[in-house]
């Protein structure tokens, strides 16, 4: 009777255990999925002002230290007044942008506060004509609360 009680409170604790589990597991998930919602969110916000040509709001998009990694250079912005300081702008639009969209965005890394996002851009010109595609890697993160572009490794100049 002993060895049949051992067994089946034993059999008891495995299963709560599993189910513990399973309940940490759905909740990290669930926790998962909104870090993804956010830095997507956070991405569009990037675009959106991007095209927007408005660096106040651009700059806002983004997290601190920001990292640009692209053309065998790394840029470092300190703070979003420095960022919104940039002269991406003219630049692309001496190269005949007008504006930029998202084809691919791939989640390959994420955790609560910090989500890795391979993506491919497309940029236009104002005939809405694609001049160049790109592949890019974004670290989106959240710091004090703002998930914002923290990173962009990117095959762009």
């Amino acid at each position: 009777m002993y060895k049949l009680l051992h067994s089946l409170s034993s059999t008891i604790i495995f299963f709560l255990g599993l189910l513990l589990c399973s309940s940490a597991m759905a909740q990290s998930n669930d926790e998962e999925e909104e870090a993804i919602a956010s830095a997507m969110a956070a991405m569009d916000e990037f675009m959106v002002s991007f095209n927007a040509r408005d660096p106040h709001s651009w700059a806002a998009s983004l997290n601190y230290p920001h990292v640009r990694f692209a053309s065998g250079t790394v840029t470092v912005w300190d703070s979003a007044e420095e960022f919104a300081q940039t002269d991406s702008f003219e630049r692309l639009q001496r190269a005949g942008w007008d504006h930029s969209h998202w084809l691919t965005r791939e989640v390959i890394l994420v955790s609560l506060e910090k989500v890795h996002i391979s993506t491919v851009f497309q940029r236009y010109n104002s005939d809405n004509q694609p001049i160049s595609t790109y592949q890019s890697l974004y670290i989106v993160t959240k710091v004090d609360g703002h998930w914002g572009t923290q990173a962009r490794s990117s095959m762009a100049p």
